[in-house]
């Protein structure tokens, strides 16, 4: 497994410096913001432009570029995300579930839409990620479940978030094992209490919830997964440097005991 974080959690902070501090934190690599709003460190409008320098900072912290969060199905929006991952060299684009959660309709508009952006960027080379979220047609292991029935596609997979599977009043540990066959990006962070929110900042962190992202952890090692485990912090925008680097270096900690402890390093 590949463990980084998303910049979003340095959303308050310029691109350079989340690049550093991951860097400094242990990351393996990064995942990299396109979340208008909560960052700026990959401007889609301007990506051509923003390119050269992701690619200079990643060789310089010695970051792999593993995925990219842009949260919109707009087929103009996600044919820009797609071209701005070819060019930088970024595999797995993640974007957001959409619709309503008890809303049959909106579940399948959903549907239908991610199956035709997973065409788009089968024609582009690389990976269209979703995963439930509290809120979403997809939102919990049932839903998503469906999703993997429905689109069949070489370029999607299925992106697996506990503190949404937590929310949805599910056990993680179960929930990743009965999708794992789809599985090929993890969003990661911990969840006291059930929500509707994950809470502040700095209790995502891994371990301070109630998560067993032990357990969670030795379900993906023992079933192969080698894929992305990106931490994904929201919330920080106005957050400290030193807030931000404590929650990242905090959470690569516990990672890496999760990772020991069921003997995948």
């Amino acid at each position: 497994m590949k463990l980084g974080a998303n910049s979003v959690l340095f959303g308050g902070h310029d691109r350079e410096t989340a690049f550093k501090h991951i860097a400094m934190a242990g990351y393996d690599g990064i995942e990299l913001s396109a979340i208008d709003g909560m960052s700026e460190h990959l401007v889609l409008d301007r990506w051509q432009e923003i390119a050269p320098e992701i690619k200079r900072l990643a060789k310089e912290y010695g970051l792999e570029l593993l995925a990219m969060e842009q949260p919109s199905q707009d087929p103009v929006r996600m044919e820009q995300a797609f071209q701005a991952a070819v060019e930088i060299g970024i595999p797995i684009v993640n974007c957001g579930p959409g619709g309503k959660t008890g809303d049959e309709a909106t579940f399948q508009r959903s549907v239908d839409s991610i199956g035709k952006l997973c065409q788009m960027a089968e024609r582009y080379g690389v990976t269209l990620c979703a995963k439930a979220h509290v809120g979403a047609a997809i939102y919990n292991t049932p839903t998503t479940l469906r999703l993997m029935q429905a689109v069949t596609s070489s370029a999607f997979g299925v992106d697996m978030d506990p503190s949404h599977i937590h929310r949805a009043g599910e056990n993680p540990v179960e929930a990743i094992a009965a999708v794992i066959a789809r599985v090929k990006h993890v969003h990661i962070r911990d969840c006291k209490g059930r929500g509707p929110t994950p809470g502040k900042p700095e209790l995502q962190a891994n371990g301070r919830g109630d998560i067993d992202l032990v357990g969670y952890i030795r379900v993906l090692h023992e079933h192969g997964y080698t894929g992305p485990v990106n931490l994904e912090i929201i919330g920080a925008k106005e957050y400290s440097l030193v807030q931000c680097s404590v929650i990242a270096a905090e959470s690569r900690g516990h990672l890496q005991a999760c990772l020991q402890a069921c003997s995948a390093r």
